[in-house]
């Protein structure tokens, strides 16, 4: 119940305050220039990298970029900018053992 009512706050405050909800609301902020580049931002860690894949970890599940030749450029504790060939961007938000 209480996370309900933290939930509503949030979003009203977001609404009242002209807040960005992504803020409010602690979601990762994904900035897409076509397929070759992809800046998100308030994420919770790198869990994994290749050249064609990379994974991190948010407050709520994970994200999944596939693609091919990437390279970070930059990497920050809650930033980073990858660049290469996107072909996927997936939001997993079930745990390896099926719970959510």
């Amino acid at each position: 119940m209480a996370k309900k009512w933290s939930q509503r706050i949030r979003n009203w405050m977001a609404n009242k305050m002209d807040l960005p909800q992504d803020v409010m609301m602690d979601l990762p902020r994904i900035t897409m220039i076509g397929q070759i580049h992809v800046y998100i931002e308030n994420h919770r860690g790198l869990l994994a990298f290749t050249d064609k894949e990379l994974r991190l970890l948010l407050k709520k599940g994970q994200l999944l970029i596939k693609g091919k030749s990437f390279v970070i450029k930059t990497i920050l504790p809650e930033e980073i900018l990858l660049e290469g060939k996107i072909d996927q961007v997936i939001y997993i938000t079930e745990n390896p053992g099926g719970t959510k």
